[in-house]
């Protein structure tokens, strides 16, 4: 498993590369490697559209009284470690479709957080003629991970693929490329003070939220994000936030930070490498700022989402509202009913909006009203421990309808973990039908 800050390695071996495999992992694909009651699979499952790829040497059967039996061996680079293994490709045509991938080292699968990814590649020149594959565990809480989910662009649906690493290459210049003649145009033109005007500010939350529901009401064919007109609400909710909005903000962002830094180390009228020396103060503010920008970004416009939903599916509820301190970011029905002394517990409810969860869900205790509770997010990267203390704190977590049954999170049989659609159809319309306008 890689650590932290190791992007540059990761890029070296995608540009070596002929074609690249990415998998999300499955909790069976790691589990073996915490605890022996996770199972003896000691490797990944290979879907059967990447088995039955090029990318992993042909399968053939080795051993006639086992026609059902296909396998092959290959040898493959853990760059992490430093390790050239014998691995073992099998495919048992009597159980299933996928394939086994095991000989792998057990350390680089043990203590992943849920939905980390394994990425490979074939290699296009062989490491001293024998190793053609090269392979690396990186661990979904890293910033590693939303480095490799914005070079390939993988949507919040994605689950494996195979990439021609040119391919993420030429999407990312092309884009690159039409930012830069648009700057360098500026600059013979005497212009750059006038493209820097146009971009000098980050579209607000609220403007971005509302173009990516846009963009997604467009492409689906609807009026509005009423949860009781859709088939998964959350599964909207996190294609919205997560692929829609995120690809406006980059777009956005890149022309904003181009044109920051161009005007710092072109403002101070000398030669290039003195400006930016002198400059690089407000070179690596500019940088930091970019990184905060996001993390911010990322939690204020999911609530406009959530906010869209209650909206649009008629049910009374107040946002951000202050009481006694606190500010949870939807009260349900309202303020007055949720301080009412004679109400009962199931009439108000506190429903919290995190994008990610990592150990800030820890915080939404603080916001207990005697009333139900509720913590929504499109975070796929939750601990099973993490989602056994919120349920002893009384924490309902809201997920998207694919999150909830996925091989991937840990969801599935935790009874504190309900879907947006089981949210609206059973807490809201079935238990509080008094929240939705008549």
């Amino acid at each position: 498993m890689i650590f932290s800050n190791q992007w540059s390695d990761i890029q070296q071996w995608i540009g070596k590369s002929r074609l690249l495999l990415i998998k999300k992992l499955s909790r069976n694909d790691c589990g073996w490697a915490d605890d022996p009651e996770n199972g003896h699979q000691n490797g990944v499952y290979i879907p059967r559209p990447i088995r039955e790829s090029d990318f992993f040497p042909q399968l053939k059967n080795v051993n006639p009284k086992k026609p059902h039996i296909f396998e092959a061996q290959l040898k493959t680079l853990w760059p992490a470690t430093g390790e050239i293994k014998t691995s073992n490709l099998k495919h048992y045509s009597n159980k299933g479709p996928e394939m086994h991938f095991t000989g792998v080292p057990k350390n680089e699968f043990a203590g992943l957080t849920p939905a980390s990814l394994l990425i490979g590649g074939s290699l296009r020149e062989p490491i001293d003629n024998v190793c053609h594959y090269w392979f690396m565990v990186v661990d979904s809480a890293l910033e590693e991970v939303e480095l490799i989910e914005a070079m390939f662009d993988l949507g919040a649906d994605f689950h494996y693929g195979l990439f021609n690493p040119a391919d993420a290459l030429k999407i990312q210049k092309d884009e690159t490329d039409q930012l830069i003649d648009e700057l360098s145009h500026a600059l013979k033109t005497g212009s750059l003070a006038a493209f820097t005007a146009s971009v000098s500010k980050m579209p607000a939350p609220e403007r971005l939220a509302a173009e990516a529901q846009s963009v997604f009401l467009q492409q689906n064919h609807l009026s509005g994000l009423s949860p009781y007109e859709m088939e998964a609400p959350g599964d909207a909710i996190m294609k919205i936030s997560r692929d829609i909005e995120y690809a406006l903000y980059k777009r956005a962002e890149r022309r904003y930070r181009a044109a920051e830094v161009i005007r710092i180390i072109t403002g101070g009228g000398e030669d290039i490498v003195s400006s930016v020396v002198r400059g690089f103060p407000d070179l690596d503010a500019t940088f930091l700022s970019a990184s905060q920008h996001r993390k911010s970004r990322a939690g204020r416009s999911f609530e406009q989402h959530i906010a869209r939903l209650l909206r649009d599916g008629k049910i009374s509820f107040e946002e951000q509202a202050v009481t006694g301190g606190r500010r949870p970011d939807f009260v349900l029905p309202s303020l007055v009913m949720l301080k009412a002394d004679n109400r009962t517990f199931e009439e108000a409810m506190v429903l919290s909006a995190k994008t990610t969860l990592r150990e800030r869900w820890k915080q939404v205790t603080m916001e207990k009203f005697n009333c139900a509770l509720f913590l929504a997010t499109v975070d796929d990267r939750v601990s099973a421990a993490a989602i056994d203390d919120m349920s002893k704190q009384g924490i309902h977590l809201v997920v998207p309808e694919s999150l909830k049954k996925s091989k991937e999170t840990c969801y599935k049989e935790k009874a504190n973990v309900i879907t947006f659609r089981e949210f609206f159809d059973e807490e809201i319309s079935s238990k509080r039908p008094r929240y939705r306008a008549s």
